[in-house]
C-alpha cells in the first residue's frame, strides 16, 4: 500500500523527516527548477531514493491533483498508540483532538498550525473524520511528518485515559461564556478540542471538558473557520509562553 504526496514542500518534508518510505519520485522535465526541487534530488541521491524526470505528459493522470511538476510514492502516515504517547513524560505539553473535521482543507491546515505552533500531537477519530490522504499532506505543506498523529475508536474513552494521566481537556465552543485567553495554558498539560464547523464539539466531550472557552465576536456573526479558530486559541498558549520566558 502506497500514497501520492505531490507539490514540493509536501515531498520535501517526507523526505527530511525520514519516516516514510519512498518507492519513487517523479519529476516534469519541464518543471523549473527552483531551490526545492534542487534539494529533493540532492536528499534523494544520498537516501539512495529512485527519482526520475518524465514527460509533463506522463504525470496527466495527477493533473487532478495541484502536483506543481513533483509526485512521490510513498509509504502511508503511520499513525501512534495514545497509550505510546502517554507513556512518555510530558511537560506542558498540548495536544489537538478534533471531533468531526471532514474537510482535508482544513485538516491539513490545521495540522500545518498545530506544527508552527508546537503541538506534542493531535487526535482523530477512527469515525466521523477526514482520512488522512493527499489533499490533507499537500494542505499541511508536509507539515504532518513532524508531528504525532493518534487515531482512536473512541474520543471519549481518549479523554478519559488523559484526565487519568493528568491532561487538562479544553473544548471551545461558539457559545460558551469564558474567553479563551482567560486560560493559563503553561502551568498544565491540556489537551484543545475542536468541533466542526457545522456541529461544534459533541455534548458527550462538553460534559468531561475542564474547561469550555469560545473566541469572542465584535459582530453577531459566528462563522470562523475551525482552522483559523484553532490559530487563535493555540497561538494564545505560544504567546504565553514566550511571556513566561523572558
Amino acid at each position: 500500500m502506497e500514497d501520492i504526496v505531490y507539490g514540493r514542500n509536501a515531498v520535501l518534508e517526507a523526505l527530511k523527516s525520514g519516516k516514510r518510505t519512498f518507492n519513487k519520485i517523479l519529476i516534469s522535465k519541464s518543471v523549473h527548477p527552483s531551490e526545492k526541487i534542487n534539494e529533493i534530488i540532492n536528499i534523494s541521491k544520498e537516501k539512495g531514493i529512485l527519482f526520475q524526470f518524465t514527460a509533463k505528459e506522463n504525470l496527466s493522470k495527477y493533473d487532478e491533483y495541484n502536483h506543481q511538476g513533483i509526485i512521490a510514492l510513498i509509504s502511508p502516515i503511520k499513525f501512534i498508540e495514545l497509550e505510546d504517547f502517554l507513556a512518555k513524560e510530558h511537560t506542558n505539553s498540548k495536544i489537538v483532538m478534533l471531533d468531526g473535521i471532514e474537510d482535508g482543507q482544513n485538516l491539513g491546515a490545521i495540522i500545518r498550525t498545530s506544527v508552527c505552533a508546537g503541538v506534542d500531537a493531535i487526535i482523530i477519530p477512527e469515525r466521523r473524520t477526514c482520512p488522512i490522504n493527499s489533499t490533507v499532506e499537500k494542505a499541511s505543506a508536509g507539515a504532518i511528518n513532524h508531528i504525532d498523529i493518534i487515531k482512536v475508536n473512541s474520543s471519549i474513552s481518549a479523554i478519559q485515559k488523559l484526565k487519568k494521566s493528568d491532561w487538562w481537556v479544553i473544548a471551545a465552543e461558539a457559545f460558551e461564556s469564558d474567553n479563551y485567553y482567560d486560560i493559563d495554558y503553561n502551568n498544565m498539560n491540556f489537551v484543545l478540542v475542536m468541533g466542526a464547523e457545522h456541529a461544534g464539539v459533541s455534548k458527550s466531550i462538553l460534559k468531561l471538558a475542564d474547561f469550555k472557552i469560545k473566541i469572542p465576536m465584535l459582530k453577531n456573526f459566528n462563522s470562523l473557520n475551525v482552522s483559523n479558530a484553532l490559530s487563535i486559541i493555540i497561538f494564545e498558549s505560544v504567546r504565553q509562553k514566550l511571556i513566561s520566558e523572558r
